[in-house]
């Protein structure tokens, strides 16, 4: 199972129309937050199932602030970050992880990537596939991928 997990796009789709053509196809895509109105868009270029959720500058929007749900035999954590202050850390929302018995926790918000695989829980943050702010600046995703043991792999990738 291929998954690309993609955050901040704020709108600017020609960067996940690059990825999508680079990637082939996937089996599912995950948006954490602050597509802008670009949700729909999202959708339908994606061609499989997809999960968005609400980031701090999708004003008036109606998707859900927070998903829980499996990928395989993990139990995923998907939120924008910005309600658990990921700017200074992620220590909230990996105790907020913990307390709902996620084995992934994913978040956006920040623009710059993160992959922390732990003994109890992975944390992963795609970056931002629009604004990047590491170092460098490049736009960035992370590939998610599950083995035919059902393990996940993940790989932070760049534009």
């Amino acid at each position: 199972m291929k998954i690309i997990i993609i955050s901040d796009t704020h709108k600017r789709h020609r960067t996940l129309d690059d990825l999508l053509s680079r990637v082939g196809k996937i089996d599912m895509l995950l948006h954490l937050g602050d597509t802008e109105g670009g949700e729909a868009y999202i959708e339908a270029v994606a061609g499989c199932p997809v999960h968005v959720v609400a980031g701090n500058n999708d004003f008036f929007s109606e998707l859900e602030k927070e998903e829980e749900f499996f990928i395989g035999k993990y139990r995923v954590f998907m939120t924008h970050g910005h309600r658990y202050g990921v700017s200074m850390g992620n220590e909230r929302l990996k105790e907020e992880g913990r307390a709902r018995n996620a084995d992934i926790v994913m978040y956006g918000h920040t623009h710059r990537p993160e992959l922390v695989i732990g003994d109890d829980l992975t944390i992963l943050n795609p970056g931002s596939l629009s604004y990047p702010r590491q170092e460098g600046r490049k736009c960035s995703y992370i590939l998610m991928e599950l083995d035919r043991e059902g393990e996940a792999h993940y790989t932070v990738n760049y534009l």
